[in-house]
């Protein structure tokens, strides 16, 4: 009967350390870790510019300016305010995680995590962290209840035979004591392997949502150059048309010029020639007179 708290619990194959020394996962094929340092830096200050308060889209958008600005060099680097703020979500994610593992060691682990340190800066104060069950004394620990006779329906039992489940208490072993340590690094281990596959899956819906992000962008890349190609042509078409026009202006303005040049000779040339006729009649008058 003392045995029973060993064969009900499921035995663990994995040491406590090891499921402290697994590292957590990051997709290096997304964010590089200087583009995750920067990120960070640009978005720590800005949120403590805003008082540890929420970023507005503005604000996403300088933080992707300054992350592009040393790491957005090629098209598959660049990133926009979206995925930086998605980013930001895993990290802090993350960071709980990591920080939940941290306290429940009793400060006998250290985070090897980069960017713990300047995460625990940023919002540690932000972060609860549920710690685990205070472990029982090893003096004592409750024993399994005595075991209660079977009867059948036809025959009851007497108050005199009748058993009465009592709890008992007894010195746990040595044996005991280990047990209890492997089952509560069993349950450790599996909710860190659980937290882990869960960072995976967000990670992958990440980055999902990060490729869904640059297809679209690519798209309105795509349309924005064909818009920018029709510009361009109807704007050499209408200054094409503007030039036609000035230059029919310019015949038009040459042509009148001239017609007013032609009109004007004409005018001269009959004014001379009533002149002289004029001249020739006073001549002819005054050869009378004399003659």
């Amino acid at each position: 009967m003392g045995d029973l708290t060993d064969t009900l619990s499921p035995p663990s194959t994995t040491p406590p350390a090891a499921a402290h020394s697994r590292p957590l996962p990051v997709r290096e094929d997304c964010w590089s870790e200087d583009a995750t340092s920067t990120l960070i830096d640009a978005w720590g200050s800005r949120y403590l510019e805003l008082n540890r308060g929420n970023l507005r889209q503005k604000d996403w958008q300088d933080v992707a300016d300054a992350v592009n600005a040393l790491h957005g060099h090629t098209k598959k680097t660049h990133r926009t305010d979206v995925q930086c703020k998605n980013r930001i979500d895993t990290i802090k994610k993350k960071y709980k995680i990591e920080k939940a593992r941290v306290s429940s060691s009793d400060g006998t682990l250290v985070s090897s995590w980069p960017f713990f340190e300047r995460l625990d800066a940023l919002i540690g104060s932000n972060v609860s962290v549920k710690k685990p069950p205070p472990q029982p004394s090893p003096s004592l620990s409750p024993s399994p209840p005595l075991a209660v006779p079977l009867y059948s329906k036809k025959t009851a039992p007497s108050p005199s035979t009748a058993l009465v489940v009592l709890p008992q208490k007894r010195t746990v072993s040595a044996m005991d004591e280990g047990s209890f340590r492997r089952n509560y690094s069993a349950m450790a281990a599996a909710a860190a392997a659980s937290a882990e596959d869960d960072v995976e899956d967000e990670d992958e819906e990440e980055e999902e949502r990060e490729s869904e992000e640059v297809e679209e962008i690519e798209g309105m890349r795509r349309l924005a150059r064909a818009i920018e190609t029709f510009g361009e042509v109807y704007e050499r078409v209408e200054r094409e048309k503007l030039m036609q026009m000035v230059e029919l202006e310019k015949q038009r303005m040459q042509f009148a010029k001239d017609l007013e040049v032609q009109r004007m000779n004409m005018f001269m040339d009959t004014q001379v020639q009533l002149e002289k006729i004029k001249r020739g009649k006073r001549s002819r008058s005054n050869a009378d007179l004399y003659s």
